[in-house]
């Protein structure tokens, strides 16, 4: 079984196919669409700003591959910047469209009294779906990075971190299109667990 991470320029990616690799899938990071295509799970990772990485997945024309595997029934895992693509549009630096996959917009965490902007740590996974990718980290700490969050209807949230007023969705599942807010080749012990999860879905899909 093979795991292919969409490489797009989105940053440094070689902890996330190291946590992969510890689950004994094999990995590999391309941008050519008969390997994303031929895979049997798809990551998007990503760090950064939601316009520019949309702009990268359409110079390397990626955005309809990652639609087209979205529609084979086989997993999607996007990761930070990565799970806020996979939604209809963003505001950040302006309104950009996203990869559709799943139902919502990425707005700005607001400014609160106490909580910084953007979210920087760790925080505490409420789960209101019991699936395979929330398995492992309920009531469990992940680590957070973003400045902005994903609002949807709550059917797809399976998954939510309390930062002051707002609920910040932390995993969001449509179907087999999946996304974490966190990093979770960055939260230890929890986020090898969750890639455990990801891997029995891929066998099992």
């Amino acid at each position: 079984m093979k795991i292919a991470i969409v490489d797009y320029g989105a940053g440094n990616i070689q902890n996330v196919v190291k946590a992969i690799a510890s689950t004994g899938l094999d990995t590999v990071v391309t941008k050519d669409p008969t390997e994303i295509s031929q895979a049997d799970g798809l990551v998007v990772p990503g760090v950064g700003a939601f316009a520019r990485a949309m702009d990268k997945l359409a110079d390397a024309g990626l955005v309809k591959v990652i639609q087209d595997f979205a529609k084979t029934g086989k997993p999607i895992l996007g990761l930070c910047l990565g799970m806020q693509l996979l939604f209809d549009s963003s505001s950040e630096f302006g309104a950009t469209k996203g990869l559709g996959l799943i139902p919502g917009q990425v707005v700005a965490l607001p400014k609160q009294v106490d909580y910084k902007v953007p979210q920087m740590g760790w925080n505490q996974n409420q789960v209101s779906q019991d699936l395979p990718i929330t398995e492992a980290i309920s009531g469990q700490y992940t680590y957070f990075v973003h400045s902005y969050y994903a609002q949807t209807d709550p059917q797809y949230i399976a998954a939510w971190v309390d930062y002051g007023s707002v609920k910040v969705p932390s995993v969001v599942v449509k179907d087999n299109v999946m996304g974490a807010q966190f990093h979770p080749e960055k939260s230890g012990p929890v986020g090898l667990a969750m890639w455990q999860r990801f891997k029995e879905m891929v066998v099992g899909a």
